[in-house]
């Protein structure tokens, strides 16, 4: 008949499974397995690099696992670059700097979408610079701040 309001309506707009397989697909990965590697090693990285209310309102936009991997960790006290954060993933995982941006990026695109605009621009301004390239959007951050200063 008529809709009954949630006490808690869940904001996630996937599944686990579903994101895993958008990440699948995003990353061109072979096996379900490979994808999982990538979302927790990725979501683990960027949990200790987000803080504040975007690290809480991101982890309600995720599927409830994927919410546990980013908020599992702590925060660092230092704050890396988008490269920097690329750097230090590849040194912790033993892997290339190239596969690691790649996962990175197939990730990071699934969790933008899930975001959305508002709350990602938010997340966008509350890390340093290069970010908003692993997260396949343009990088305005310099063009705003030298109009800024004009």
């Amino acid at each position: 008949m008529y809709d009954q309001p949630r006490a808690n309506p869940s904001r996630t707009a996937m599944t686990f499974d579903q994101m895993l397989e958008r990440v699948r697909y995003e990353g061109a990965y072979p096996t379900r397995e490979r994808a999982e590697e990538a979302v927790r090693t990725v979501l683990a990285a960027l949990g200790r690099q987000l803080t504040g209310d975007e690290r809480v309102d991101l982890a309600q936009c995720l599927p409830v696992e994927a919410a546990l991997t980013l908020t599992a960790q702590i925060p660092d006290t230092q704050h890396l670059t988008g490269w920097g954060f690329v750097k230090d993933l590849a040194v912790r995982t033993g892997a290339a700097p190239a596969t690691v941006r790649w996962d990175t990026g197939a990730v990071l695109a699934v969790v933008a979408r899930l975001a959305g605009p508002d709350l990602l621009a938010r997340i966008l301004r509350r890390l340093p610079g290069g970010y908003a390239l692993l997260f396949g959007q343009a990088e305005l951050r310099q063009t705003q701040l030298r109009a800024a200063a004009a």
